[in-house]
């Protein structure tokens, strides 16, 4: 049998571009799906960080007469170490540039990335129609959120013949950001007349990248089954819930995995000491060398709170500092890594200097120190609004870390709350929470902390969510599964 001929397109792609669970994803999920058989190549912008891991990157076509005001482009072919073909959409005036993908030095939106990530979006539908510069084709498109939304819209109205056009699918990893542009870069964009419409791109005056893909992709992911719920009501639609009912029948949730090679606390080589679900002793010594490096107090018999977050509202950490007197009278210890507001960056340094050696806070990433927390924490904190997926609390239960989350999107899918029922069951493996309010999550945190007080039940916690499958095999398998579905028309 032939293989299926898989594009991914993408902004992201950990770990040389990524800002967030995107590049994780796209990073990871490929390799996934490769494995099982699916012709997959990734198609991304050529980075700096791209340009300088793959500078003898192929040039293997020249693309032009794209439409409207989109420039010229190379594709260049490289191949990553584990055996991923990537197509490198080179570009310099657009692409290389320094730091965040979509944001210049002082934060702001790059002001062409409507053409910029259009452009992404009109070289994938290329790659997927009958005037496709390459000996490979794609019969199925992967898009991923609204950098690369515009491709399904651009292969209705650009595709050349529908005998010959690439099925598509777009995975929405977060409704919030949607790609909204002036109406005047319809023509800009190369797109005719006709779709500015309300089955179209137009959206309240406005063109959206996300919008578009939405309407016109042949199916919908999301990145969890409950957030592919919750993104149908009004309350979490962001605007969308009305087009996504409409689209029910065609809309479904996949929750994400984790890289297991990366994310494994036996082989972790940024921790002190390696341990697995059957031997957790050296879970303690990562514990110590925690609080060494956060200047935290030596303490093993106090229970120690992890946070690895954007800290934003969103994250639902604006709940945590106002309650810092309750968790130090519990007694609790709170390690934060993380960036984000000004407002709640000042407030958790304000929390470690009020609480020294209690709670400590750096400011900004460490990616070893992240795995140390993970590692070293005895629970971790994620009180999100909302989530589409999450990728921490997954994280956190591979290192035996028992997470404290509000049940919303991929939290909810993924974390099982610690009652009776769920003990006995044996599917108990973390708290939950229902209410984005501060008595609930202190309630939680107090929830969380009496059980770490019994090791009997602590130790049950953390064997459940060490001992399920997180990894990419599963929900590769289902979008393997459904890509063929959709090729097959």
């Amino acid at each position: 049998m032939k293989k299926l001929k898989v594009l991914f397109v993408t902004s992201e792609i950990a770990p040389w571009v990524k800002t967030g669970g995107l590049g994780d994803v796209c990073g990871a999920l490929p390799q996934a799906l490769r494995e099982l058989g699916v012709d997959v190549r990734l198609l991304v912008p050529y980075y700096p960080a791209l340009a300088q891991a793959f500078p003898s990157a192929k040039r293997v076509a020249e693309v032009s007469d794209l439409g409207g005001q989109l420039p010229a482009v190379t594709l260049r072919q490289a191949t990553t170490a584990s055996g991923l073909p990537l197509l490198l959409l080179d570009c310099p005036p657009l692409f290389m540039r320094p730091g965040n993908p979509y944001l210049d030095a002082d934060g702001s939106d790059w002001p062409d990335n409507a053409i910029r990530y259009g452009l992404l979006s009109r070289v994938a539908a290329l790659l997927g129609s009958d005037a496709n510069p390459l000996p490979w084709q794609a019969q199925l498109i992967h898009c991923h959120d609204w950098q690369t939304a515009l491709a399904p819209a651009y292969l209705k109205y650009l595709g050349g013949t529908h005998s010959a056009r690439a099925a598509t699918l777009i995975t929405v990893h977060n409704l919030a950001f949607q790609g909204l542009f002036g109406a005047t870069l319809l023509a800009e964009l190369g797109l005719p007349p006709q779709a500015w419409q309300i089955d179209g791109v137009e959206y309240y005056g406005h063109l959206s990248f996300l919008k578009a893909g939405l309407q016109h992709a042949d199916w919908i992911t999301s990145v969890s089954p409950t957030y592919a719920s919750e993104i149908q009501t009004d309350a979490e639609g962001m605007g969308l819930a009305g087009l996504l009912r409409w689209r029910s029948e065609r809309l479904s949730g996949i929750l994400n995995g984790i890289d297991d090679d990366l994310w494994n606390p036996a082989t972790d080589p940024h921790l002190p000491a390696h341990y697995v679900a059957g031997n957790l002793q050296g879970k303690a010594a990562n514990k110590l060398a925690l609080q060494r490096r956060m200047g935290l107090a030596e303490n093993a018999s106090m229970p120690l709170l992890g946070v690895v977050s954007r800290l934003t509202e969103q994250k639902g950490l604006d709940l945590l500092p106002p309650l810092a007197a309750e968790i130090a009278a519990l007694p609790a210890q709170l390690a934060v890594l993380g960036s984000g507001s000004r407002e709640l960056e000042d407030a958790f340094r304000n929390m470690a200097q009020t609480h020294p050696g209690q709670f400590a806070t750096q400011i900004g990433f460490d990616e070893g120190l992240a795995h140390l927390i993970e590692a070293g924490a005895d629970m971790f904190l994620m009180p999100s609004r909302f989530e589409p997926c999450g990728l921490n609390q997954m994280y956190s239960l591979r290192y035996g870390t028992p997470p404290i989350v509000r049940r919303t999107g991929g939290l909810a899918d993924s974390v099982i709350d610690c009652i009776p029922a769920t003990l006995a069951s044996g599917t108990a493996n973390g708290f939950a929470f229902a209410a984005p309010t501060e008595d609930a999550l202190l309630t939680a945190i107090e929830r969380a902390v009496l059980a770490w007080r019994e090791p009997a039940i602590w130790r049950q916690l953390q064997h459940n969510g060490m001992n399920r499958d997180w990894s990419w095999q599963v929900p590769a398998q289902q979008y393997a599964d459904l890509y063929r579905r959709l090729a097959a028309g």
